[in-house]
């Protein structure tokens, strides 16, 4: 049988787990939200055990709590933000549009942990002093979403990046079939198809980057509507200096409160940016899968990594897992996008009131990519190998090489030479001695793949007949 102690709020009382370490108001959020048994993230709690560690160091600054006061609810909030009592921390996702129920839940667990130490703090008076969820919460957004970032998603992307130009440079004279609507067209190397990739990748951590600026910016000191009621109008900055000192993140004071609170437009434009990335990562995973498709029947121009088998009942059955995985998450991450573009639009007045979705959606998003990108570099990108004979043997008998002979032999003589090799099913070089007039040394210089990558416009080679 579970065993119960009866805690009090301003509702009265209520039973409680009897080894909780949270109070009523907890075990009222609770019982009222039993939705989806998804808890709200691990680093959404760590950003709140540090706005409340930032928050005790600012009052006790600024004289508002006693220097043990200050130190007690310090070190329980640094336990909190370091994972050590997660398990206290049980309330749904889908709550109160606020996050009250968190930031309530926050505070009693410091309340407690402290009270163990030996130091008697109230959660309200002391713990939240000078704060309200309506600060709190839009804070713990930012903070979480802006460490993660920092810590997870740009070093992957950096990694990942890294890889891809590797890559680049080892297959930066392989030459294969340029293809354009899916058809044929002029060659081009593997290095400059992954450059491709690469600057996608660059490109995504270039804006994530100029959104971080917004990210940084908390709206903690606004209080309960942004006029920062009951909160020393030094403490914001306080905050926010303190965080900085925390976690090494350049955080600062939001200069205007009211949009901190009342929207979401800097976790919507993250967001943005986070859909960006996901749409880049779908068309490179799928640039991998149609390269790796068959190995008979399709393109089969690489072989990714053999990791797992890929059919249970097609022996030797080898499918792109780390592609297909790839797109699963940036499936998830448009989702993501589109719930909080709505929760975004849900600031009414002076308060956003789709806040812990927004948080759950933003992190999972910053987290999968994080994660994926280091799979797609380590299982896909790093180990692929190329199939050189096939890729050759598609560039000869690719008639759209003769695109290349156009300031030469014109684009109608060029269109009945590339037909007339479809036709035949023969290279593109035998038919363009045909019908030409043009020598082969002339037409190999002029049709070589690899010279052709290097773009301009080309004389007529060595000579005619």
């Amino acid at each position: 049988m579970t065993k119960f102690r009866t805690e009090r709020d301003s509702m009265g009382e209520l039973n409680v787990p009897a080894d909780a370490l949270y109070g009523a108001q907890t075990q009222r959020a609770v019982d009222n939200f039993p939705i989806s048994g998804l808890p709200m993230p691990r680093e959404f709690i760590r950003a709140l055990g540090l706005i409340k560690a930032a928050a005790a160091e600012a009052n006790g600054k600024l004289g508002y709590l006693k220097k043990k006061q200050v130190k007690a609810i310090r070190q329980a909030a640094e336990a909190v933000a370091a994972g050590q009592y997660d398990a206290h921390f049980p309330i749904d996702v889908f709550q109160t549009g606020s996050g009250t129920s968190s930031n309530m839940n926050a505070n009693e667990v410091i309340a407690h942990i402290a009270a163990k130490a030996g130091t008697a703090v109230h959660a309200n008076d002391h713990v939240n002093y000078g704060q309200s969820s309506n600060d709190v919460i839009p804070t713990a957004i930012h903070v979480s979403a802006a460490l993660t970032v920092h810590e997870q998603l740009l070093p992957s992307l950096v990694y990942l990046q890294k890889i891809i130009d590797k890559r680049a440079r080892e297959l930066r004279n392989v030459a294969k079939t340029g293809r354009t609507h899916l058809m044929d067209a002029m060659p081009v190397t593997f290095g400059q198809e992954l450059s491709g990739w690469s600057a996608q990748v660059g490109s995504a951590r270039e804006r994530i980057g100029d959104t971080l600026v917004r990210v940084r910016r908390l709206p903690q000191g606004g209080s309960a509507v942004g006029t920062g009621i009951n909160a020393d109008p030094k403490f914001g900055p306080a905050v926010a200096q303190e965080l900085k000192r925390l976690t090494g993140v350049k955080f600062e004071s939001s200069a205007n409160f009211y949009e901190g609170m009342s929207s979401q437009d800097a976790a919507v434009e993250l967001s943005g940016q986070l859909k960006t990335l996901a749409v880049s990562l779908m068309k490179i995973a799928n640039d991998l899968r149609w390269m790796n498709s068959g190995p008979l029947a399709g393109l089969g121009e690489i072989e990714l990594p053999a990791l797992q088998p890929g059919s249970s009942i097609m022996p030797g059955k080898v499918n792109p897992v780390i592609p297909e995985a790839t797109a699963m998450v940036a499936a998830q991450v448009i989702g993501n996008d589109a719930t909080i573009t709505i929760g975004g639009q849900s600031g009414n007045f002076q308060l956003n009131v789709m806040l812990p979705v927004i948080a759950y959606n933003l992190l999972q998003s910053i987290q999968l990519l994080a994660n994926v990108s280091r799979l797609l570099a380590d299982k896909a990108i790093a180990g692929f190998t190329v199939n050189r004979e096939r890729i050759k043997l598609a560039l000869d008998r690719n008639p759209i090489l003769v695109t290349a002979l156009n300031p030469v032999i014109g684009y109608e003589k060029g269109a009945a030479t590339a037909k007339q090799a479809y036709k035949e099913g023969r290279p593109i070089l035998d038919v363009a001695v045909q019908t030409t007039g043009l020598s082969r040394d002339a037409l190999k210089e002029l049709l070589d793949p690899l010279a052709l990558t290097r773009g301009g416009i080309r004389e007529g080679g060595s000579g005619g007949g």
